[in-house]
């Protein structure tokens, strides 16, 4: 009778594990074939680090056994941040591939053009790389979490902190052509209502475009004394210098995304760049206040066996690193349930995830009404050779 009742409770285990085999493509009882894609060519090449930081951490995943033992396939391609080229890539992850989901996608472009192809195809899609505040709507992307502070809510908090700081100010808005620049702009319209048509000139610009030099002196021009560029870190490199050589000294501020010392400030000039001010979520790896610091002593420790010689002053590298500890956690809260349903489940359910590199307050929590992991941000201003943070952490509304 005992050994019947075993070979039954054997026969249930394994079709429970068939079936998820069956249910979920990608998942075995050794490992889950995860996908993603990354501009690792092309004008938003120096965000593709930002998938070398999540590959790095995958890796260290594998190296401890991996998530309840299973090893992580995680598959990634190039879309040289290209709408056409992110469809077909997309396509191959889902289609051909047969990945169990898709995992920190990086681009707003990209992401607009297939995720209505993502969600339509039931395929969970979670932290993608893009602050754009339509990836947000639960309601109409049901399969779909954001990796990015919403660029929404950091518009709004820019401007209300120029109001603050120069409440008479003329403001210049230089900003890619897509949901990313648009939803800036967007943002200082709902902070200035009426106002925003008196006191905001804006110019935007495509990423085919080589250079934004023009553009600066245009608005430089209109006679602003604030000016926010809201793009990738090729071009906000281009406006900071331009704006140098031409003696033009507004309140100068950048998005997150281009706040990366080695993908924009370095390349404008450090010197130049003084005064310049993002908000961030993460510590600084070459900030020496953090050196005692056990988180960034970690980090420093992962990133010479994972990520030799590559630059650790580059927080996309750092950025990728916590999209890994991210996908960590939500593999850890499925347990052996890797139905996508459970995927998608877990993924809005992050209750106060701390990581080692964000800054201190900042934490990750998901839920049936948020589908962002990070709803708070720290301003900060660069000095020449760090970044200083000023003020507390803040969302849209406490300012």
């Amino acid at each position: 009778m005992l050994l019947r009742r075993i070979a039954v409770a054997t026969a249930m285990v394994m079709a429970v594990a068939g079936a998820v085999r069956a249910e979920t493509p990608g998942v075995t009882e050794a490992g889950i074939k995860i996908g993603a894609t990354f501009p690792f060519s092309g004008s938003a090449s120096p965000l593709s680090n930002t998938g070398k930081g999540l590959i790095a951490y995958v890796n260290s995943i594998n190296d401890r056994g991996g998530i309840n033992g299973r090893k992580i396939n995680l598959v990634t391609y190039d879309d040289a941040y290209s709408p056409p080229k992110a469809v077909e890539q997309t396509r191959k992850l889902i289609e051909n591939d047969e990945v169990a989901f898709l995992f920190s996608p990086l681009g707003t472009p990209g992401i607009g053009a297939t995720v209505k192809y993502v969600n339509g195809k039931k395929v969970p899609h979670l932290f993608v790389v893009s602050g754009a505040t339509r990836f947000t709507n639960f309601t109409e992307f049901p399969m779909t979490t954001t990796g990015l502070p919403s660029y929404n809510t950091e518009g709004r908090i820019y401007a209300k902190y120029i109001i603050q700081t120069r409440p008479d100010a003329k403001i210049a808005i230089l900003y890619q052509n897509d949901d990313l620049g648009r939803d800036f702009v967007a943002a200082f319209k709902e902070v200035l209502k009426d106002d925003f048509e008196k006191k905001v000139v804006v110019s935007p610009y495509e990423v085919t475009e080589p250079t934004i030099e023009s553009r600066v002196v245009s608005l430089k021009a209109s006679g602003a004394e604030a000016f926010l560029i809201a793009g990738t870190p090729k071009f906000a490199a281009q406006a900071i210098k331009k704006a140098s050589e031409i003696g033009w000294t507004p309140l100068m501020l950048i998005n997150y995304v281009s706040s990366s010392v080695s993908a924009t400030i370095v390349p404008a000039g450090a010197d130049k760049a003084v005064g310049v001010v993002a908000a961030t979520i993460t510590k600084d790896p070459t900030d020496k206040k953090w050196a005692d610091d056990p988180g960034m002593k970690w980090y420093h420790a992962y990133f010479a066996k994972y990520l030799p010689g590559a630059d650790i002053g580059d927080n996309n590298y750092l950025f990728g690193t916590q999209q890994g500890q991210i996908l960590e956690q939500v593999l850890k809260q499925c347990g052996n349930d890797l139905s996508r349903e459970n995927i998608v489940k877990q993924a809005r359910n992050i209750r106060g995830l701390v990581l080692p590199t964000l800054l201190p307050g900042i934490t990750i929590s998901t839920g049936p009404d948020n589908s962002m992991a990070y709803t708070q941000l720290q301003l900060q201003r660069w000095t020449g050779s760090t970044w200083e943070q000023f003020g507390g952490v803040l969302s849209a509304d406490q300012m």
